[in-house]
């Protein structure tokens, strides 16, 4: 069998360590954004006899991978055992031992490929470049992930009771995962029937939300609205905005209704706020501007508004341009990149304002525990790039070609109004708010976010963590 033992120190209580892998959500914040995988079941957790589905997808193809967890020793150890999938065999041990200053972290992997001695000829080093790949980036997302847990004002605030709407989307399953993980309790707000005791069921076109349901709920993220990204007809226009609108002011009105309301209540708002500003930087004290979006935005906020007069202390947090392979604007772009026929958008010299989903999650999580934020806070990194810096930064990560543009005239055509405001159109956006209060990004370079992101980040880059790879 092959072995591969890979280790990293992290500053944080080993009991810590180990309580985070046991809740629910580790396994989805371990896995890295360019591995498109669901969990399609779990039981057990991770004590002897629990098991784990997985459905591996690359590109057309699609496979299952099965898992069941043996020999746990609490706070030190647990292993997980291929049932069935790609290997012939693999037996993953997980350990964690007391160090002087925080917790030392080993994945020990033994496994063997398909086809024996052939299929070692074949595929040996590529599979065990994937899978350094892949560990490096579980490290580095575990110190990550402990970090912000372990901010002073998160421990303050300890563990919170969140009701989350739209947690099936992209934003919110990430967010939910990382709540889960950092001993938070998460309630899903959820259309239709009911099934399992960690849901609320609501119906925003319909303005109906039980108010006892969220009896006893410390906050309340509200990502839930209609997909902007297709062509704008008259009705796809009608359901963006009355998905926010509606949705944001049946959460406002019924928290607004609670003996005890919660302490904060998150509402998603997006940088389209701003409208197409040019070349003008802006923040979040800037004018609104002008269009489709703007006023959806607009709206969109004042729809809070019974939730602030009844005391709740009400964030917006104003969503740029959200990067992660899993999904959104760079996973519809990256096909053409790799086929080497992607390019700048238009002129290319639009403003992108983008911020890697890591940081969105961070960041709404700093706004559930952070009094000083309230109102607008912009989710955008600090260094926004044009639609053509963007477009060659995607081709240098993936050493791809990169300025084939799709001209305004077939953007127009094929995207309509949609085109005409979201690809063609954008704002220099500032996160002031966010800097003032010292938040720090993970990512905070468009080099970076995408070398990471697209797991084009050796090891050895990989920032504030000391790695060690070893094996035969």
């Amino acid at each position: 069998m092959t072995e591969l033992v890979v280790q990293s120190h992290v500053p944080f209580p080993v009991d810590d360590v180990f309580a985070w892998h046991l809740r629910e959500g580790a396994l989805e914040r371990l896995t890295p954004p360019w591995m498109r995988t669901d969990v399609l079941a779990r039981e057990g957790g991770v004590a002897d006899g629990g098991r784990v589905i997985l459905g591996l997808h690359q590109g057309p193809l699609s496979l299952r991978w099965e898992a069941r967890h043996r020999d746990l020793v609490p706070g030190r150890q647990f292993v997980d055992e291929q049932v069935r999938g790609p290997f012939h065999r693999w037996v993953h041990t997980h350990r964690f031992a007391a160090s002087d200053h925080g917790c030392a972290v080993e994945d020990d992997v033994r496994y063997e490929l398909p086809l024996g001695a052939l299929g070692g000829a074949v595929a040996g080093r590529r599979v065990r470049a994937e899978l350094e790949r892949m560990f490096a980036w579980r490290h580095a997302q575990l110190a990550a992930d402990l970090g912000r847990h372990a901010d002073p004002l998160a421990r303050a605030t300890g563990p919170l009771r969140i009701a989350v709407s739209g947690a099936s989307g992209l934003i919110g399953r990430a967010l939910c995962a990382f709540l889960s993980t950092g001993g938070h309790q998460v309630v899903r707000l959820v259309r239709g029937r009911v099934s399992l005791a960690d849901e609320i069921a609501w119906d925003p076109e319909r303005g109906m939300v039980a108010p006892h349901a969220l009896s006893g709920v410390d906050a309340v993220v509200h990502l839930a609205g209609e997909n902007v990204g297709a062509r704008w007809t008259a009705a796809k226009k009608r359901a963006i905005r009355d998905s926010r609108v509606a949705g944001t002011r049946t959460l406002a009105e019924a928290l607004a209704r609670l003996p005890v309301p919660p302490r904060v209540f998150v509402s998603a708002s997006a940088i389209g706020w701003y409208g197409d500003r040019g070349d003008e930087l802006v923040d979040e004290s800037s004018a609104p501007g002008d269009g489709f979006l703007a006023e959806v935005c607009r709206a969109w906020e004042e729809a809070a508004e019974p939730a602030t007069r009844a005391g709740v202390r009400v964030v917006h947090p104003r969503i740029g341009v959200v990067l992660t392979p899993a999904g959104g604007a760079l996973a519809r772009m990256l096909p053409a990149f790799r086929l080497g026929v992607g390019g700048p958008i238009g002129d290319g010299a639009q403003a992108v304002s983008w911020i890697a989903l890591d940081d969105v999650v961070y960041a709404l999580h700093r706004a559930l525990v952070d009094e000083r934020l309230r109102g607008p806070v912009n989710l955008t990194a600090p260094a926004p790039v044009s639609q053509r810096e963007l477009a060659h930064a995607i081709g240098r990560v993936l050493g791809r070609p990169s300025s084939l543009p799709l001209p305004r005239a077939a953007v127009g055509a094929l995207f309509g109004q949609m085109g005409r405001e979201v690809l063609l159109a954008g704002a220099w956006v500032r996160p002031t708010r966010l800097d003032d209060i010292g938040f720090r990004f993970r990512w905070d370079t468009i080099d970076a976010a995408l070398a990471a992101l697209l797991g084009r980040t050796a090891p050895a880059d990989l920032p504030k963590l000391a790695l060690s790879f070893s094996g035969s």
